[in-house]
């Protein structure tokens, strides 16, 4: 077995084990609030990588890939099982809190299912109600035929105008130094996938078509109807991490084509995700648009009387626009490979009353690592990972809960901003390059910059150059 050390300071894993509010209320909180809703935003649960077959991801290694036992892009068989045992904790916890009663069964639009229309939401909510409602046949409501992709949860531009794209490039460009100084900061990771791959003995490369991960080429395109989208080398190396990850979970091993890698190693491969997903989804400018009608339901949702709990389920990118749309402060994660928003994650808005106002805390709940490997049993005894999430610029009271009027007028802020986005004709429809790429450049295909004493293939002039 071989063993790879990467040192990333950026990822490196945090200890402890997070401040469990959901399942650690005091009896003193209990008999101050009443809990009178729950509404989960969640992500989907494991499944296979997006695209199989020859897809590019599995001609970068000269090793075979898991064997899923799902299609691509589905849900697979673990996925399910683990979401019934979220669905099972899910239940206990709110029973325990005097919500519903044991083996619930729902009246009138006291609960809601509601999931995106592709299989892997679907599903994920489907083995959720198994476990949360085991005596009740609930229904997922869901919009649309098997596979597309409902408006409500996609992250897509409906409005759009010259100047409000110039916006969203800007806060693209002032993410972290902009889009190449973050690409070049996991490059340490981009270098450790190539090994754990064995990239250099891929099919791709001896091909004489991909040597090394690339992200000098990057462009963006932000286009009305359509999600923001990245092109160029980086989107490779962002669907292989995202590919890695799922066999890492999947396949119960932290060893990958025989190379042993550690927890801050795959969340250094993780790292690349966050950067792709960032640049995409998470400017303010772009989220307002993105999650607009998510916001909106959700918004709708706490303030209903009726409702007991909702389920909403849709996508990583779902939780990151909702999250920047509304400026909330997700916690680095604990026991997780991704850093903000874990496979199967569940962004939880709880509305408490203490007789006179409404009040909601807000919380990330995620199965750990080894209880994804593991299939863990949850209970109240043996919890997932339970971690608050603070809303920029809003002060909690000191019982670590939010004004429900408070955090509904930064709703209200929010669509509003989306409101005055004005929909106008644009002139820009190719994709917008937002990396220099002048002619006196040069670059090795791992995106380091070329010397005159570089030998090999380097990108000069845009163009690929053999240098003996």
């Amino acid at each position: 077995m071989k063993k790879i050390t990467l040192w990333l300071l950026a990822a490196l894993l945090v200890g402890g084990t997070g401040a469990q509010a959901q399942t650690k209320r005091s009896d003193d909180f209990r008999a101050k609030y009443e809990l009178k809703e729950v509404v989960v935003m969640s992500r989907h649960n494991i499944r296979s990588p997006l695209s199989s077959g020859g897809a590019a991801y599995m001609r970068v290694t000269p090793h075979q890939w898991f064997t899923w036992s799902s299609p691509g892009s589905q849900l697979s068989l673990r996925g399910g099982v683990l979401e019934t045992e979220m669905g099972q904790f899910f239940r206990k916890w709110m029973v325990s809190e005097g919500l519903l009663p044991d083996n619930y069964r729902p009246e009138g639009e006291e609960v809601l299912f509601y999931a995106n229309s592709r299989q892997r939401t679907f599903a994920t909510a489907k083995y959720f109600s198994a476990g949360f409602l085991p005596f009740a046949n609930v229904e997922i409501t869901h919009a649309l035929a098997e596979d597309k992709m409902d408006p409500v949860f996609t992250p897509k531009f409906t409005k759009m105008n010259d100047t409000y794209r110039q916006k969203v490039l800007s806060e693209i460009q002032a993410l972290n130094g902009g889009p190449q100084a973050w690409m070049q900061s996991v490059q340490p990771a981009l270098t450790l996938m190539e090994q754990v791959l064995d990239m250099a003995e891929s099919p791709a490369a001896l091909e004489g078509d991909t040597v090394h991960f690339t992200f000098d080429d990057t462009q963006f395109k932000i286009e009305k109807g359509d999600e923001p989208r990245m092109t160029g080398g980086y989107t490779l190396a962002n669907s292989v991490a995202d590919a890695l990850v799922l066999q890492c979970y999947e396949s119960e091993s932290m060893t990958a084509f025989d190379h042993e890698l550690t927890m801050e190693q795959w969340r250094a491969i993780c790292g690349v995700k966050s950067v792709y997903d960032g640049l995409l989804f998470t400017t303010h400018a772009a989220a307002v648009n993105l999650a607009h009608p998510l916001v909106s339901r959700i918004r709708e949702e706490l303030q209903r009387t009726d409702r007991k709990f909702m389920f909403l389920c849709g996508h990583d990118s779902n939780l990151a626009s909702i999250g920047a749309a509304l400026r909330l402060v997700f916690p680095e994660t604990e026991n997780a490979l991704e850093l903000h928003t874990p496979i199967g994650s569940k962004l939880v808005f709880e509305k408490w009353n203490d007789g006179t106002d409404n009040y909601v805390a807000i919380n990330l709940v995620y199965q750990a690592v080894s209880q994804l490997q593991n299939r863990t049993l949850l209970s109240l005894d043996v919890t997932p990972m339970v971690l608050p999430v603070t809303v920029e610029g809003l002060t909690a009271n000191a019982d670590g809960l939010y004004r429900l009027a408070d955090l509904d007028a930064r709703m209200a802020e929010t669509m509003a901003e989306y409101d005055a986005i004005e929909d106008d004709a644009t002139n820009v429809s190719a994709p917008v390059r937002t990396i220099p790429m002048d002619g006196s450049r040069a670059y090795t295909l791992s995106g380091i910059p070329a010397t005159d004493t570089t030998r090999g293939i380097v990108i000069e002039g845009n163009q690929k150059v053999m240098r003996k």
